[in-house]
């Protein structure tokens, strides 16, 4: 009798039969921490374009969280750079803040905020998420959403 391989509840074979970019899935090899993805915020927080840009795999997306469709897709290493250029202009009078990340797999989640302060001493905050999808230890996906005022 052949054995044939199991199945998950939405049909598909069990990992091994899955390619690796599947969500869910870890591919072998090096694969995304919470302590990575904190380095890719220190990078933000900084303003270090080079080195986000380290972090991202060749086919990546960033979809920011201001823009005309609500918030702006950018595709490919030479739009995304331009598009994580453009939100760290936009934000640069903010003082940013780091909140919690978690990985799950081929999934991630960080929280953040930025406090700008206007000329007479009132302070706002704006706060928002980014969800990642990885590959290995790289970003193929940033998108980022931000809580609007009133």
């Amino acid at each position: 009798m052949t054995e044939q391989p199991s199945r998950t509840s939405s049909g598909n074979t069990d990992a091994a039969a899955q390619p690796p970019d599947q969500p869910g899935q870890q591919p072998a090899g090096p694969v995304m921490t919470p302590e990575r993805l904190r380095a890719f915020g220190v990078a933000w927080n900084n303003g270090d374009v080079d080195t986000l840009m380290s972090f991202m795999t060749d086919d990546c997306i960033y979809s920011a969280s201001v823009g005309p469709e609500p918030g702006r897709t950018y595709r490919g290493r030479d739009e995304v750079r331009q598009g994580f250029a453009a939100m760290l202009s936009f934000d640069a009078a903010g003082e940013s803040r780091d909140g919690p990340v978690v990985v799950c797999g081929t999934w991630g989640s960080a929280q953040w905020s930025y406090v700008f302060t206007e000329p007479d001493g009132t302070t706002t905050e704006v706060r928002g998420c980014d969800l990642f999808e990885f590959r290995g230890d790289k970003i193929t996906r940033k998108d980022a959403f931000r809580k609007a005022a009133g």
